[in-house]
């Protein structure tokens, strides 16, 4: 064995070493114990150390440095060899390097950019003709790949069958649901999944989608109501709990244990026996609430309620006890008429009522409630007449009694007895107004004068009724059918609720406001204060509007001829002559009698010669009347007198209706030349272009509505769906250009996404059709067309939850949105629910059309089970559509401004509408 000998031994200590401190040995130690944590070095040491440094850092970053380990081996001709290959291979990448460096710096330097190599040919774009545009082909007819070509020469040849031609998709598995709740796949068929439930339990495929229609049908249901929070009834709610769950809320023995130390403490508090009594009651023991409330009697017996409480709880069908109570409870409180009352209602027959009335009438002879009870119990109006007639010498205050016995005297006696009755209570307006009724239903005497001395008396007596106390008597007399007395009284009443400060158009717009706010309820006392409202401010225009609004819309139905509105808006022109709206509505009262709407226009042209309105107005009267020449020639003057946009518009329109295409034709063309920038002239480009279309000439037609886009692309939706429409017929691709540049002239118009999604559709492009829907649908959220559309191209098991979100989107009161859900519960034979949404649809917006047009479409195709009433619908769905003549739609104007519609009526357009609905996508 060998010594080991130590190599650290005899050598200095490290820096900062301290013996045995990694042990553990010392307690602690300082800094000042240990000195500095490193030894100073001296400069040679430091450029020793870096200089190593700097070796180490160069050996390790060259990779074919062969010192440390390979530093000892020998270099021979093979290593030598590798090295020149090496070198070689290294020149050669850095010569291809550096020549496709110079490449890519010259073609960033030279080359021109893609726009660059563009810009002529966008420069060609400008000289190109509408008809070398129109040459050019579509995209689709150019797309056709050859495997596209293959399948369809493959499919072609019979000699080898279609199945190459054919493309194989996996069915979904609710298309074979679908098919199996249809009955087309017989139940054998795994219609029933077992899952993995430790049961066995099995999934049934058909349960799950009834209950998925089931939720959906709810949540559309909802959709369409007003959602509010339902507050609960206090009084209802604790009066349907029964008895034992309302004492079982409570200790029945500590509450009998409260009352009972209340009773004891206050014998005489009423309250106390009545609620001991009331606890017995719940409790079901009804003997010891009559014992706790007889007690009561003897103790509390100047009570009313006490004694009112024990005969309730006395009271029996076939008993006597509560009369017996009442009895000693009149006996103890003669003044009490409460009790008399109870006690007359105990009675069993009529005759013991009347004696016990006529006894109280003894002990209370000033009780109002007593007399009227009396006088309603007798049967004979001769004995109530004499009773009334002592009750009036005994209460002369009582307005009630003095009109009682008014109603029950003859017509002179009646007088006398309202003369008596306003020199016994002076304050009282209802005498006044009983003696004005009275008058009127007689047919003698002044109304409104008596009525103006009412005002006057009791204006001098200090108690001149509030304006809503005149207002509420004129309301009631008007609906009880006494007109006279109703104006009488709005007219008595004008100047209650006003001072000296109040002017004239103050007075008016405050007699307009009550009017307003009277016209759904008295329509005789809104006419009243619209008169009163014109005599304050007679050249206010808008009050004879509200005038006539009222007459035309609660006409009296005796006069077949509108005098009521006629007779206002005569006064209405005298008043204001260069009123050409008044003048207009009163040609229009009599739409049959064309000499009366001749004779008003001449009169309204004579008023004002240079009105345009009124010439319009004529024109349209002589056209419908078939006086066409007449119109035309009427026309060609306003056109001298330098006509305006509409009038070239009319004679256009005019004219195309007539047959004359050449007139009509030059009618637009000088209309759109000589009004360029007007608002209406892309009505003049677009009746041009129909025209042109008519003539079959597409070409000038695809012209004209090019220019009109150039001229003005943002007037009009119109002219680029007339112009998409035009391309549609030859290119989509131009047709979808189209409507891309109008998207960017017009943003957020929902009519041309609906056109482009349509087109698309039309293309048979569906996936196409879906990005724009969506698209569409981000940029319009609220557009009830595009939501109707959505619901129209989601698939059938989609339908429900589609039209969920349409209605909530879109709302539960968009015209479109509701007819389209109505459609969809038609395609699922619930005739019902589709009725009760059609009459949403239609009540939303009445001036939509085509909701109207699509209820005729359903009630057309009523089942044969509904076949009895399905005429009658249709004639009060017609109806109904005429009273609201609907203008708009998307539809509904295409039809009715068409040439063959002119002259028409709504009904019958009504069904022209719902014919052109039919040929459309319809919901299966």
């Amino acid at each position: 064995m060998y010594a080991i000998t130590k190599d650290f031994l005899g050598k200095p200590a490290p820096p900062g070493y301290v013996a045995g401190l990694g042990r553990g040995a010392t307690g602690f130690t300082t800094r000042s114990d240990i000195g500095p944590a490193r030894e100073a070095a001296t400069s040679s040491n430091k450029d020793s150390t870096l200089k190593s440094e700097d070796q180490t850092e160069q050996r390790f970053k060259d990779a074919e440095n062969e010192e440390g380990l390979f530093s000892g081996m020998p270099y021979g001709a093979d290593d030598e060899e590798a090295d020149l290959v090496w070198t070689q291979i290294d020149a050669k990448m850095a010569q291809r390097r550096e020549g496709k460096r110079k490449d890519e710096n010259l073609v960033k330097s030279d080359a021109p950019a893609i726009e660059e190599h563009l810009r002529s040919a966008k420069r060609q774009l400008q000289t190109l003709t509408a008809d070398e545009w129109a040459a050019i082909p579509d995209v689709a007819q150019l797309a056709e790949t050859a495997a596209r070509a293959k399948r369809r020469r493959v499919a072609a040849d019979p000699r080898r069958g279609n199945n190459l031609g054919e493309r194989m998709v996996q069915v979904p598995d609710s298309a074979l649901v679908g098919v199996l709740a249809s009955g087309g796949m017989d139940d054998s068929i795994s219609a029933r999944v077992p899952t993995t439930a430790d049961d066995g339990a099995a999934t049934d495929l058909r349960a799950l989608g009834q209950a998925r229609d089931a939720v959906l049908r709810m949540k559309l249901d909802a959709a369409g109501q007003a959602t509010s929070l339902k507050s609960t009834d206090a009084a209802g709610y604790l009066t349907s709990l029964s008895s034992e769950s309302a004492l079982g809320i409570g200790d029945l023995a500590r509450a009998r244990k409260l009352l009972k130390s209340v009773t004891q403490a206050s014998p005489t508090h009423a309250a106390g026996w009545i609620a001991a009594a009331r606890l017995e009651e719940a409790a079901r023991k009804p003997a010891q609430a009559r014992t706790i409330i007889d007690e009561a009697c003897e103790r509390c017996p100047r009570s009313e309620d006490v004694w009112l409480e024990a005969a309730r709880l006395h009271r029996h069908p076939k008993g006597t006890a509560a009369r017996a109570v009442l009895s000693r409870a009149v006996r103890t409180l003669p003044q009490s008429v409460r009790v008399w009352v109870a006690a007359a209602d105990a009675e069993t027959n009529d005759m013991g009522r009347r004696r016990v009335l006529r006894r109280a009438l003894e002990h209370v002879p000033g009780s109002v409630a007593l007399w009227k009870a009396a006088v309603g119990a007798e049967p004979d109006p001769a004995d109530a007449r004499v009773l009334l007639a002592h009750a009036v010498e005994t209460v002369p205050h009582s307005v009630d009694l003095w009109l009682a016995l008014a109603r029950l005297e003859p017509y002179a006696a009646a007088q006398r007895v309202l003369n008596r009755a306003r020199r016994a209570v002076p304050t009282s307006a209802e005498v006044w107004i009983a003696a004005a009724r009275l008058e009127e239903q007689c047919g003698s005497g002044d109304v409104a004068l008596l009525l103006r001395k009412a005002a006057a008396s009791l204006t001098a007596n200090g108690a001149p009724p509030s304006r809503e106390s005149w207002l509420a008597l004129a309301q009631q007399a008007g609906n009880d059918g006494l007109a006279a007395t109703c104006r009488a009284i709005i007219a008595a009443s004008s100047d209650a609720g006003f001072d000296g400060d109040d002017s004239a158009a103050d007075r008016a717009a405050a007699y307009a406001a009550d009017a307003a706010r009277l016209a759904s309820t008295c329509h005789e006392a809104a006419r009243a204060l619209y008169s009163l409202a014109v005599d304050a401010a007679p050249t206010n225009i808008e009050l004879w509007k509200g005038a006539a609004a009222l007459e035309q819309s609660h006409g009296s139905s005796s006069s077949s001829s509108s005098e009521d509105l006629i007779e206002v808006l005569e006064r209405a022109v005298q008043r204001l002559p260069q009123a050409e709206d008044l003048w207009l509505q009163l040609a229009s009262c009599e739409p049959s009698n064309v000499d009366w709407g001749r004779s008003v226009l001449e009169r309204a042209f004579a008023a004002n010669p240079e009105s345009e309105a009124i010439v319009l107005a004529a024109v349209a009267l002589e056209a419908d009347a078939g006086q066409h020449a007449r119109a035309v020639t009427l026309l060609e003057r306003a056109i001298q007198s330098g006509g305006s946009p509409r009038v070239w518009l009319k004679t256009a329109v005019l004219h195309r209706r007539l047959g004359n295409t050449s007139e009509a034709l030059d009618a637009a063309r000088r209309g759109r030349e000589r009004f360029p920038g007007s608002s209406s002239a892309y009505k003049l480009w677009l009746i041009e272009s129909q025209l042109l279309q008519q003539t079959g000439d597409i070409k000038a037609a695809r012209q004209t509505l090019s220019q009109a886009l150039a001229q003005s692309p943002r007037s009009s939706a119109e002219l680029w769906l007339a112009a998409a429409a035009l391309d549609a017929q030859s290119s989509a691709t131009r047709a979808r250009a189209v409507l891309e540049r109008a998207r960017v002239h017009i943003p957020r118009n929902p009519l041309l996404w609906l056109a482009a999604i349509r087109l698309e559709s039309a293309s048979g492009i569906p996936a196409a059709a879906q990005a724009l829907i969506a698209r569409a649908l981000q940029e319009c959220p609220r557009a009830g067309c595009l939501w109707a559309e959505s619901v129209l191209m989601a698939e059938r098991p989609r339908r429900k939850a589609a039209s969920v979100d349409a209605l909530k989107n879109a709302g539960a009161q968009d015209p479109e949105v509701c007819a389209v859900v109505a459609r969809l519960f038609a395609a699922e034979r619930r005739p019902d629910k589709a009725r009760a949404w059609f009459v949403r649809a239609t009540a939303a917006d009445p001036d939509c059309g085509d909701a109207w047009a699509w209820w005729l479409c359903f009630e057309s195709a009523a089942s044969e089970e509904e076949e009895g009433g399905r005429r009658q619908r249709i004639e009060k769905l017609e109806s109904a559509c005429a009273a609201a003549a609907p203008r708009h739609g998307q539809v509904w104007p295409t039809v009715a401004k068409s040439p063959d519609s002119y002259g028409l009526s709504t009904p019958r357009i009504l069904h022209k509408v719902a014919e052109a609905l039919a040929r459309t996508r319809q919901l299966s």
